[in-house]
């Protein structure tokens, strides 16, 4: 794929899990947004049985217990829905390499051509203090009208919340939007750069009626 196409030209997947704190997790919760076309899609979730419990500690992060998920399938059971909705897309996600990590001992055999970390382009786009995704969430106003019933640290919402960040990112980088060439370099060096997207004092693309 020709790094010189515009950005919102590409199919993306932003990607969020969810383990039960083993070491190393194994999957508890998956979700997957679309964004074709610039436009953020609806997120697909599917809940997990993990084969060891989930530990405490895990719990009080992301507050799925093992009774939440004693009914869930199996990965092996959902392997092929989660590997459908990944598809071919370019996935995307905050500390992406986290998520990843998962999916692929997860999915050992799904495979993707690139990934982009918003965690480093969020670095590269603003001067802040914090850069953890509820940070960047309230920085940019990232929350507004979101589904009833969501909630940060499951992965339908921090999925959901870092589609909203990826595409404000993309479409401020440069007059018109950035290149995915832009994007797969700023997302490799992750180094703050001299432009930025629109300031806090403008609407957000999700501001927008």
């Amino acid at each position: 794929m020709s790094t010189t196409i515009r950005w919102d030209d590409v199919d993306y997947v932003v990607v969020d899990v969810e383990g039960n704190g083993a070491r190393p997790p194994d999957l508890v919760e998956v979700a997957a947004v679309p964004v074709r076309g610039g436009v953020v899609g609806k997120p697909l979730v599917w809940l997990i049985r993990p084969p060891v419990p989930i530990t405490w500690q895990a719990r009080k992060i992301h507050g799925i217990s093992n009774d939440d998920v004693a009914n869930a399938p199996t990965i092996d059971t959902v392997a092929d829905e989660i590997k459908a909705a990944l598809g071919d897309a370019i996935p995307v996600g905050h500390a992406v390499h986290v998520d990843l990590d998962v999916l692929h001992r997860s999915l050992p055999d799904w495979d993707h051509p690139t990934a982009l970390d918003t965690l480093k382009l969020a670095r590269h786009a603003f001067d802040l203090e914090s850069y953890k995704l509820t940070a960047l969430v309230e920085h940019r106003r990232l929350d507004t009208d979101l589904p009833a019933g969501m909630k940060a640290h499951r992965a339908d919402y921090d999925a959901l919340v870092t589609a909203r960040l990826f595409v404000d990112l993309a479409s401020g980088f440069a007059p018109g939007g950035a290149t995915l060439g832009d994007l797969v370099e700023i997302a490799s060096s992750g180094k703050r750069g001299n432009s930025t997207p629109t300031t806090d004092d403008a609407p957000t693309l999700f501001d927008l009626p």
